[in-house]
């Protein structure tokens, strides 16, 4: 009896040792802020939870899409991208994570990033027959350009943005101008923006390109329309998003996959840290309403982080263990 009870207490000791270790192995932590603010938002997050709640000592450095690739792949710094977009790095991504140099975690934007053209849903909901951009094509009434009533409009990207290119030949591949409507590009971003504000304002009608996660879609209540054709990617790159294509076709825009980047070295270190960064992925609609609190409020990531968890409990919590989750909401 007395043999099993020092075996007891032994494996006891054990135990409780490796739980110790598995914490204090999580030591120090690197997370990569990027530069927009769905990104930096999600790292303040991730620094918060790894601190409070598996006891890491996390530095945030701000970082980029290829210089933070690239860095992590050759230098094994920083320790973790919170939000890192695959597009552009697919065949370099996956000879790294085939070669043991980075691990790929949680796709963190649950529904991609999605791009196309919006119209407000007040005025979908008004004209249940509007399904598609053809539809909504068809009624060059319900979408006027603020500058000039007398025509309708299609509002396109700032110039020095990528979709300022795809935007214009998919209104040339629609023949929207023989349909009434005009292309208004946007001279900043600002314009862009406040180009949507005016619609909801004013209570009219407004046809454009725009993306989610954003501040905007998390302010505006707004319905992406379909182009009626599945996405053809040989068509995008050849043509769609090529200035000056001479006979663009419609297309759909491509989803975007955005994952959680971990190096090697700190995945073989992380212990339960693992399971949190594997697990942990947000909606759309849930971020563009934080970034739209944050925009309102003037605030930085961090304390959009802290909005995030202090008022979203029921998403977080789902992604750690009960007692790390208590040790969250006990700092908050």
């Amino acid at each position: 009896m007395k043999a099993f009870f020092t075996s007891f207490i032994f494996a006891l000791s054990l135990y409780a040792g490796m739980r110790e270790a598995q914490a204090a192995g999580c030591g120090k932590v690197s997370i990569a802020q990027m530069r927009w603010s769905s990104a930096g938002i999600a790292a303040n997050f991730d620094k918060f939870i790894l601190e409070k709640g598996y006891g890491c000592s996390v530095t945030i450095v701000n970082g980029d899409t290829l210089p933070t690739f690239t860095s992590m792949n050759t230098s094994g710094t920083p320790d973790i991208a919170s939000e890192f977009w695959v597009k552009g790095f697919k065949p370099q991504l996956d000879d790294a994570i085939k070669a043991g140099r980075l691990v790929e975690g949680a796709e963190i934007l649950a529904d991609g990033a999605i791009e196309g053209w919006y119209i407000p849903k007040f005025i979908a909901d008004a004209n249940p027959d509007i399904g598609s951009v053809q539809d909504a094509l068809r009624h060059p009434e319900l979408f006027p350009d603020t500058y000039n009533p007398s025509r309708a409009a299609v509002y396109n990207c700032p110039e020095s943005w990528a979709c300022e290119i795809s935007t214009r030949n998919l209104f040339r591949a629609l023949n929207a101008d023989k349909l009434g409507f005009a292309l208004i590009d946007s001279r900043t971003p600002d314009d862009f923006d406040a180009s949507i504000a005016r619609a909801f304002d004013n209570k009219v009608g407004w046809i454009g390109y725009y993306w989610s996660p954003t501040s905007v879609i998390g302010k505006y209540d707004m319905k992406l329309l379909n182009f009626g054709v599945p996405h053809d990617q040989v068509e995008w790159d050849a043509c769609t998003s090529v200035r000056g294509c001479p006979n663009p076709k419609v297309n759909a825009y491509p989803v975007s996959q955005a994952f959680t980047l971990i190096t090697r070295s700190f995945a073989d270190r992380a212990g339960p840290v693992m399971n949190y960064l594997k697990a942990r992925s947000w909606d759309n609609e849930t971020i563009s309403q934080v970034l739209a609190w944050q925009d309102e409020n003037g605030e930085d990531n961090e304390n959009a982080a802290h909005y995030f968890l202090e008022n979203y409990e029921e998403l977080w919590s789902h992604w750690v263990p009960a007692d790390v989750a208590e040790k969250v909401k006990a700092s908050l």
